[in-house]
């Protein structure tokens, strides 16, 4: 068993500049230093143990502090006109460490499970996907299984965030007519074994995980492929083979109609849909790129597109063949899985498997999402004693130049709101910007962090930044920074995500796991985690504030009934926060969920 090296901060940082529209924030003294609370560790240490003695309590959580309690540490305050922004300093990779004993009771009926993804938490992440296939693996090795994760080995994967990479084997896999050499490397992320896929053409190559300049379809199609040959090349036999989205679609295709009469005989298939607005639309023609015979699946009954019946051509759907062809299917919410039966396309072939499908809610990794330990925040802080949370808060203010609490320009308890999401319709794009003016109207700040796949989008949001970010209570950042944004849940007081529909959502969890309380629009994953403060029917569950519309005056009750229990009610706010921090969203929980449903499936040899 391998020992992970744990990140310190440190105060070296690397090149880079601010983006432009930063320069434009109201500057703060610079270098100015404080007493704060800090974890109990050695920053300057190479090395520290991540205490997981239990996931769903935070390091020290046993044990009530005050700031005289721990050790005073001086942080370096940030300031707009740094030429470097603070979440670009030098960190290094978060793990826990394996040799450290977690209160995890091990199972005594073990598993082999091989993910086979497109992404990957945190080598090529782009969105939930690849937290979930992180948290769920590491979840199950806990547990005592076997687990391996399969990626494609995507050019823009940095190498020296893979531990023990090595060569692991060369073998030809099938596409388009010819036999194309693969490399299959082994190595450790997140104490997680990872195989990577690199295959000796044009596939996986460009700056990001998505959006190269390759045919994406069939670089997955080839990828699906490629991890099925190299089972078979190699002898490897798991008990399951759990699939995630459109992307690894064909794979239970292309086991149950060639490979299982090869020589993989034990494997069974779990897909796992996180997100159906993504189908994996497919010609006929290209799914013979990878060996199969297309028109076979162009039935209502297989792979089909139901929307394309009767057009020239007609379409086939990954994501419909493989629910069709795998041995269970899952999707990431109770709630989500009513949705899903009711309305879309696909309702009538999830009808039709019903037998076969769950709603099982995702977790959170408690390890890689801990602010007891948490490399990226200025101070940490745990559900008993949260006072570091208040210099994440402020620290943030400065860097980003926003206004303090208690200044001339604020003097009184002022919410800040984030909202972490990708901008795209689904996360209700026309409330995230109703949300900015009422916010700031009504004496909050507020913070927004993602990235516009449409460039339309985009670019109303940079118009959107270049009105906001001149002032003092609002920041507008069109990028993504997995530093910044466990810097951001940590400040936050407040975490808005006003999905139109979200089928499980990981924002509102992790910011509860940092003491920030969720407004959430009540759809899908959100409506199983977060629980009105005002419903008198389950005043125990109460975590939140919800509201069920999708327009601006159902989001303005939600906000206006958070900011006034903030600004009106600050002790029974700092029990809300202390509530919300214990609340066991871990993959632990989860995890025992998804093993019932590998063990029904699973062929014993």
């Amino acid at each position: 068993m391998m020992t992970s090296v744990a990140p310190v901060r440190s105060n070296t940082v690397t090149s880079g500049t601010y983006n432009t529209k930063l320069t434009e924030f109201v500057s703060v003294k610079k270098n100015k230093k404080v007493n704060v609370i800090s974890s109990n560790r050695n920053r300057n240490s190479v090395k520290f143990r991540v205490r997981a003695v239990k996931l769903d309590h935070e390091v020290g959580a046993d044990k009530t502090e005050s700031l005289s309690d721990v050790t005073l540490k001086h942080v370096d305050w940030p300031s707009p006109s740094d030429d470097v922004p603070f979440w670009k300093r030098k960190f290094r990779t978060s793990d826990a460490d394996p040799d450290v004993p977690v209160n995890i009771e091990k199972d005594s009926d073990l598993l082999h499970v091989i993910h086979v993804t497109a992404e990957m938490a945190p080598i090529a992440k782009v969105g939930g996907l690849g937290d979930v296939v992180t948290g769920l693996a590491r979840a199950c090795l806990l547990r005592g299984h076997k687990v391996d994760i399969m990626l494609p080995f995507y050019e823009c994967i940095k190498k020296e965030n893979i531990q023990e990479l090595s060569l692991l084997s060369t073998y030809n896999s099938y596409y388009d007519g010819k036999w194309v050499e693969t490399n299959a490397y082994s190595g450790i992320v997140s104490d997680i074994p990872v195989i990577l896929v690199e295959p000796m053409n044009q596939f996986f190559k460009g700056e990001d995980v998505y959006g190269g300049s390759y045919n994406e379809l069939e670089a997955y199609l080839f990828f699906s492929r490629a991890c099925l040959e190299w089972m078979q090349v190699t002898g490897t036999q798991p008990d399951i083979i759990h699939v995630h989205e459109w992307q690894t679609g064909a794979l239970p295709l292309l086991y149950w109609d060639m490979y299982h009469y090869l020589s993989l005989q034990k494997p069974r298939i779990v897909l796992t849909i996180h997100n159906m607005e993504h189908y994996g639309e497919c010609r006929q023609e290209q799914l013979y790129k990878c060996g199969l015979d297309g028109s076979k699946y162009a039935t209502i009954e297989k792979a089909i597109d139901d929307r394309t019946v009767g057009h020239n051509p007609e379409r086939l759907s990954l994501l419909k063949g493989g629910i069709v062809y795998s041995n269970s299917v899952v999707t990431v919410s109770p709630t989500y899985l009513k949705e899903t039966l009711c309305s879309g396309w696909l309702a009538s072939a999830l009808i039709t498997n019903r037998d076969k499908y769950h709603g099982i809610l995702n977790g959170i990794d408690t390890v890689m999402w801990n602010p007891a330990c948490d490399v990226f925040l200025p101070a940490n802080y745990h559900a008993q004693n949260t006072a570091g949370k208040k210099v994440c808060k402020q620290y943030l203010q400065r860097g980003l130049g926003l206004a303090l609490e208690g200044s001339a320009s604020s003097n009184h308890r002022v919410p800040l709101v984030v909202c972490i999401s990708r901008l795209v319709a689904q996360k209700g794009l026309h409330l995230i910007r109703h949300a900015i003016n009422h916010i700031e109207e009504n004496g909050g700040q507020m913070i927004v962090l993602g990235k516009a796949p449409d460039g339309r989008v985009q670019t109303e949001f940079e118009a959107l930044a270049d009105l906001h970010n001149k002032g003092s209570t609002v920041r507008i950042l069109l990028m993504y920074s997995e530093e910044l944004s466990h810097m951001l849940y940590a400040a936050a007081d407040m975490v808005l995500v006003p999905s139109v529909y979200e089928p499980c959502g990981l924002a509102q969890m992790i910011g509860m796991r940092y003491g920030s309380v969720p407004i959430v629009r009540k759809t899908g994953g959100l409506a199983d985690t977060v629980f009105d403060m005002d419903d008198q029917s389950q005043p125990e569950m109460a975590n939140g504030f919800v509201f069920e519309g999708i327009d601006e005056g159902s989001l303005n009750s939600a906000l206006d009934r958070a900011f006034s229990y903030y600004q009106t009610k600050p002790i029974e706010w700092a029990k809300l926060v202390q509530k919300v921090m214990q609340i066991d969203n871990s993959w632990n929980k989860t995890a025992g969920k998804y093993i019932d449903v590998y063990n029904s499936i699973r062929v014993r040899w």
